[in-house]
């Protein structure tokens, strides 16, 4: 598993969140996806390494535009994905 986490600029509420968040979903096989308007960035745990070229592929045409993504190996723990 890795640990994806993504600059995002354009996110300005809740619904923004969503709507990167179902378009992750649907462009990746993902875990778990989770972003945030108020950091600017979407947190992707996936089966594998993603780049920023392939999250700008699947955001650009909603809307949204990846700044940066690193990826690191994870493991999940007793309480999550680390």
């Amino acid at each position: 598993m890795y640990k994806t986490i993504a600059s995002v600029d354009g996110m300005m509420c809740d619904m923004c969140e969503a709507h990167i968040n179902e378009r992750i979903r649907k462009s990746f096989a993902v875990k778990k996806v989770t972003s945030s308007h108020k950091k600017n960035q979407s947190v992707i745990i996936s089966e594998q390494a993603l780049t920023r070229d392939q999250i700008e592929s699947a955001l650009a045409p909603i809307g949204y535009h990846c700044l940066g993504a690193e990826s690191q190996a994870c493991k999940k723990g007793l309480f999550g994905y680390r």
